[in-house]
């Protein structure tokens, strides 16, 4: 499988970018599709394409000569349009297809915008003739970087439901967790659920980021309807409004820990603390 070519959809973000990484580690041949191949910033030996999932012309020319494909969605941006499976099926043989753990397979109907939304794509994909591979992650440990500027001016992070429990994942793992499936056998029709190693309030995130930079950062509860637009600044209110619904969910039920990374990579998920020690300098 080490002679794939591979196309990452969304390469310049923060796992599209290690996933290019990895997948060239592997052996496999690379190619980024980016809306600004200029400001990209990938490994020199990728091969970088501008496209974009609402541009179908640049989507068919970048999927040109490709085996497989690792689609990372924009969710707020793009709409589940069929037209872009339906685009990869006609270029490459499978696809690994980075969803949400907010999507049940033992629902009728999903909950929330976020999980309708995957649940969405990976239809259109299970409907199709590709061999797929579904990665469900739960909470990135990268959405602590929204608590940055907060950060920045003082000691205290403001926000709702500080005692939410979650399992955050670094992207590092999510993206290795893609390159290994992408570059070996045997996960086809198979649907992953991806965390970290550890259940961590969001009071313990600040408190660990405080740790990490050496300061006696701490976390101040505010309302809901407080913390709407400030925890989630430019997302659609009803996306908004259904990941703080799951951070109260949090709170009654933590998030499970699952074996999967471990068990697909061969390697332990990093700690949330692995996590800030990585991005120490974006809270500086």
């Amino acid at each position: 499988m080490i002679n794939e070519k591979v196309l990452v959809i969304g390469a310049s973000g923060k796992v599209g970018r290690q996933a290019v990484t990895l997948l060239q580690n592997a052996g496999a041949e690379v190619r980024a599709m980016v809306r600004n191949p200029a400001a990209a910033e990938l490994p020199d030996a990728t091969e970088v394409v501008r496209g974009d999932l609402t541009d179908l012309p640049s989507l068919h020319s970048a999927l040109d000569g490709i085996d497989s494909a690792f689609l990372i969605w924009p969710m707020a941006s793009v709409p589940a349009d069929p037209a872009v499976v339906e685009a990869i099926e006609e270029h490459a043989r499978r696809i690994v297809f980075l969803s949400s753990a907010a999507v049940r397979d033992d629902v009728a109907e999903q909950v929330g915008p976020i999980a309708g939304f995957h649940h969405a794509v990976e239809h259109q994909i299970e409907r199709s003739g590709l061999e797929w591979t579904f990665l469900r992650p739960y909470a990135f440990a990268s959405n602590t970087l929204a608590w940055t500027p907060e950060i920045r001016r003082g000691d205290v992070v403001r926000g709702a439901f500080g005692a939410a429990s979650m399992t955050l994942i670094h992207e590092h793992d999510i993206a290795s967790v893609a390159a290994h499936v992408l570059t070996n056998g045997g996960f086809s029709r198979t649907k992953h659920t991806l965390t970290g190693p550890e259940l961590i309030t969001q009071a313990e995130q600040v408190r660990t980021i405080g740790e990490v930079l050496g300061r006696p950062l701490r976390w101040e509860e505010i309302t809901p309807e407080e913390a709407l637009p400030k925890m989630f600044p430019g997302m659609p209110t009803s996306v908004a409004e259904s990941a703080l619904d799951g951070y109260a969910e949090m709170v009654r039920r933590p998030g499970p820990i699952t074996s999967a990374v471990p068990d697909i990579t061969g390697l332990p998920a990093r700690t949330f603390r692995q996590w800030v020690d990585d991005h120490a300098e974006d809270f500086r």
